[in-house]
């Protein structure tokens, strides 16, 4: 008996000691979450019962070389509304259809559906936005946001590119440049109870967006504005297919305009181009819209012609194999291995000379001068140029050089590169490479981005580009610009010239592919002083009606184009 009470005492005091010890450890563990990780469970409580929303950040500006504003940023709305919090959907779904011209199924469909937030429409004008906010609506949010704004319309659209609806670059330097011009977003916190309706009085926290960085670039826009009326002068008087201008600095690479005519309108960008067709497929407009946005200048290849004689001169000079006083006689034709190659002028140049020979264009002498090179030494400088690699231009889908492996050419290959034909560069290709022949001998990188600024103006960074020394000689160079002065002056360049500088240049008439269909692209490669290059600029014009020549459509357009920035960059008249 004795025994049992001890035994049941025991038990109970274990009992009790295992409650106690487990009261004590329950005890503990509340003080510490109460104490050291309140804060903790308080922030998920908080999360818990907040509902976030973003505010979208502005977008950096994109400036020209003077700081006008080239790309901008315009206060739009964004509708969205909260399934919890709506007290009369009928009065939301018809005020919101009125107001933003929406069907009642869609905004229906939107104010019915079961979710935290919902977005109805983005890109609300402000105004549109205002009226709707003060409805006061329950369980409706009207937040401030921005859309690109391009000030200029169609200027230079197919180099600054567009935003989409996330205000994410998708083409141009828009994209190229996004880390730049994008902002870090902020939020909108709002505390609801459990079933999901907005605790008024404890109002909400904000996290403030941070603007992104504007973005100072090297086209002009004044420049970029005359170009473009003298490619749109082109096409309508040449009912041409389509016309480029690029300006560029030979020394330094910086890019003052860059035309791609017809151009797009910025503000509209998925507008499809006058005389689109009906009846076309979802893929058939994205792929009109896709060549739409092209940037010719870059995002193409094309036969050069005779502009592509500028290198090869240059590498019969760095070579030896000619000499500006190297004679030559041209009987309007030349054999290369079984294969008659005729010059432009049928009866021939007769007896010249090598500087007059790049005057008249003469297509057997630099034929000559490519064979005297052989396939393999001509290669070695179609690299050494630069030719065999893009050009690093900071601009997207640069296409690369499209030329003969040098194992597949033979001496009909060789001939036809000798004078421009048989491959295809980009615009952006030929006056780099015909920049670093006229500058001395500097490979530069054509660009656009100069400096990334703070909302104050400060500099931020300031973008470096490589460059390259040595691709031909300085007495090269030298030689090269008065060749070139001489054709624009005495030559067949000389409805470039420009009264009262000194202009050097070269013209080019070449066929589209396929031979014979009657298409020509006309070009003309001008830049000034001669004597100390500043300004380096091609005209190119697809399928003009009518006379086709490079002398006689192209190189009037670089005239007129000199003839007014000049004067505007500074350049001083060499008569002064």
């Amino acid at each position: 008996m004795e025994h049992n009470r001890i035994f049941h005492r025991r038990k109970i005091m274990t009992l009790f000691f295992i409650l106690t010890a487990a009261f004590v450890f329950l005890f503990g563990r509340l003080i510490y979450l109460m104490v050291w990780r309140a804060d903790h469970y308080s922030e998920l409580a908080t999360q818990l019962h907040e509902r976030e929303r973003s505010i979208k950040a502005a977008r950096g500006r994109i400036l020209d070389r003077n700081g006008e504003v080239l790309a901008d940023n315009k206060t739009v709305c964004t509708i969205s509304v909260i399934y919890n919090q709506i007290e009369d959907p009928e009065k939301v779904i018809e005020i919101l259809s009125k107001e933003l011209e929406l069907s009642e199924e869609t905004v229906r469909k939107k104010v019915e559906k079961y979710s935290s937030m919902e977005r109805v429409k983005s890109n609300v004008d402000k105004e549109t936005g205002d009226r709707i906010r003060e409805y006061d609506l329950p369980g409706v949010k009207v937040d401030e946001d921005y859309k690109r704004y391009y000030p200029y319309g169609e200027l230079g659209s197919k180099v600054l590119g567009f935003t989409g609806a996330d205000n994410q670059g998708i083409v141009g330097l828009e994209v190229v440049y996004e880390n730049c011009l994008q902002g870090q977003p902020g939020t909108i916190l709002t505390v609801t109870d459990a079933s999901g309706i907005e605790v008024e009085r404890m109002g909400e926290r904000r996290v403030e967006p941070v603007p992104g960085n504007d973005l100072r670039i090297s086209l002009d826009r004044n420049i970029q504005t005359y170009a473009t009326q003298l490619a749109c002068q082109a096409m309508e008087t040449k009912e041409a297919e389509s016309v480029y201008i690029l300006v560029m600095n030979p020394q330094t690479g910086e890019i003052y305009a860059c035309v791609n005519v017809p151009e797009f309108d910025l503000n509209n960008p998925y507008e499809l181009p006058e005389g689109t067709p009906e009846g076309l497929s979802a893929e058939q407009k994205q792929d009109i819209l896709n060549n739409t946005w092209r940037n010719g200048c870059i995002n193409d290849t094309y036969e050069p012609g005779s502009t592509f004689k500028i290198i090869t001169a240059a590498a019969g000079l760095e070579s030896g194999v000619v000499t500006p006083e190297s004679s030559f006689s041209c009987p309007g034709f030349i054999i290369v291995d079984d294969r008659k190659i005729r010059c432009h002028k049928v009866g021939g140049h007769g007896s010249e000379d090598f500087v007059h020979a790049t005057m008249n264009s003469c297509n057997p002498v630099f034929i000559t001068v490519g064979l005297r090179m052989g396939v393999e030494q001509y290669y070695q400088y179609f690299e050494q140029f630069g030719l065999k690699t893009k050009t690093g231009v900071d601009l997207p889908g640069e296409a690369g050089t499209i030329m003969h492996k040098m194992e597949d050419m033979g001496n009909v290959e060789l001939a036809t590169v000798s004078f421009g034909q048989s491959f295809q560069i980009t615009p952006i290709q030929l006056v780099t490479t015909a920049s670093s022949i006229i500058n001395g001998g500097k490979r530069i990188t054509p660009h656009l981005g100069m400096e990334a600024l703070d909302s104050e103006g400060n500099v931020v960074e300031t973008f470096q580009y490589p460059m390259t020394e040595g691709i031909v000689s300085e007495e090269t160079s030298a030689v090269m610009r008065e060749i070139l002065e001489k054709v624009v002056s005495e030559g067949g360049g000389r409805n470039g010239q420009v009264e009262g500088y000194r202009v050097g240049g070269k013209t080019a008439t070449s066929q589209t592919l396929p031979r014979g269909t009657g298409r020509y692209i006309a070009s003309f490669v001008g830049f000034a002083p001669a004597d100390d290059p500043q300004v380096i600029a091609i005209a190119i014009v697809t399928n003009p009606k009518g006379v086709y020549y490079g002398g006689q459509v192209s190189a009037p357009i670089i005239r007129q184009l000199f003839e007014n920035i000049l004067p505007y960059l500074g350049i001083v008249e060499y008569n002064q």
